[in-house]
């Protein structure tokens, strides 16, 4: 094919112009995430007028949360800390139960389990930690698997209490057809010790705890066994989470397992994954409840939040588009609640103002 001089001109003058474009366009590095050390307090920080946040509204989000009975409050922004405050008593080295943002972790142990080899989420749970678990007929209880623990899916009778002993555990429909919160998903710690011949606090301290540099422990609370630490190590939790299961160089949870606990888990009740609680949903269910409501979990806070919700508003909110992650303990903001409550809404009122 043959080109007219002209034509290789206008075609030069192109790819020069082009060229020169691109080369001329600043480099804008990424900042990549910051994780703190594993064994030091250290944690770096950036202001707020680094990221362009309001920093006039920062004093205000502080006064509400304090009369808001908060004890501790973290925001971290690609993992820096950039705001920090303790009131109401607490302090930076204070510890405090994360109540059902604990679950959470329990989520994460089972996808680093999976990860290992030693269990499946579709596997039925009396796989592993035998029959009998239940009260049910062997068939319905057989139904059961790891994963309808994580999505609240059992069947099994929520309006019993919080004993998870066998005898409690009654029959109310087949597993998959009906999603309530309940407290049997704490038989997975059981999964988690059989699969892996070690008592849960071991695994859960070897291949998780320890790794992220977290503090704290589990305490047993009559059926229920409660996760007690720092604010800080909430947040770094959170930080590992919001990381894809990555800390630094080293993937603690696959990436896979996240994004599956982290979206839709069952189409009862769409603002719910694998024990975290999903925004930007058409529709949610409460807990304690067979309602279905209309319309976002948290209207106030970005679509694309999920979160871990505890009982009297312990909080942590994940938002991959902001780079953001916040940390709440406390007691609740106003009466008891089991885990979301108006006070998600108004705090994230308050958020937005510094943030935007």
């Amino acid at each position: 094919m043959k080109y007219s001089s002209v034509a290789l001109l206008i075609l030069s003058s192109i790819l020069f112009f082009s060229c020169s474009s691109e080369d001329t366009q600043p480099y804008i590095e990424q900042e990549s995430i910051y994780f703190p050390p594993l064994t030091s307090e250290t944690w770096d920080t950036k202001s707020l007028s680094e990221i362009g946040w309001n920093v006039t509204e920062q004093q205000p989000l502080l006064d509400y949360l304090e009369i808001k009975n908060t004890k501790g409050f973290i925001m971290l922004h690609n993992g820096k800390i950039v705001v920090e405050s303790y009131m109401n008593g607490h302090t930076e080295s204070s510890s405090w139960y994360w109540a059902s943002a604990g679950k959470t972790l329990t989520t994460t142990v089972t996808g680093i389990a999976q990860d290992e080899g030693i269990l499946n989420i579709n596997d039925k749970v009396s796989d592993y930690i035998g029959t009998g678990w239940t009260s049910i007929p062997l068939e319905k209880e057989n139904l059961i698997t790891n994963k309808n623990l994580l999505s609240m899916t059992s069947g099994l009778d929520d309006t019993l209490g919080e004993d998870i002993s066998a005898e409690n555990l009654q029959y109310l429909a087949d597993s998959g057809d009906r999603w309530a919160y309940h407290g049997v998903f704490l038989k997975l710690q059981d999964v988690i010790a059989n699969a892996s011949n070690q008592t849960w606090n071991s695994y859960f301290n070897t291949n998780l705890k320890d790794r992220i540099g977290m503090s704290g422990a589990w305490v047993p609370l009559g059926d229920l066994n409660i996760y007690w630490s720092t604010t800080r190590s909430m947040a770094r939790f959170g930080l590992l989470t919001s990381a894809k299961g990555k800390w630094e160089n080293t993937q603690i949870v696959s990436q896979d397992f996240l994004n599956q606990a982290t979206n839709s888990s069952q189409s009862i009740n769409q603002a719910y994954g694998y024990l975290w609680w999903l925004n930007g949903k058409s529709s949610y269910h409460l807990p304690q409840s067979q309602l279905e409501f209309n319309g976002e979990l948290i209207s106030n806070a970005p679509s694309d939040m999920y979160c871990a919700l505890g009982k009297n508003d312990q909080k942590i909110y994940i938002v991959p588009s902001k780079k953001l992650v916040v940390i709440r303990m406390g007691e609740a903001a106003d009466g008891t609640n089991f885990a979301l409550s108006n006070f998600d809404n108004e705090l994230w009122e308050k958020i937005n103002l510094v943030i935007n």
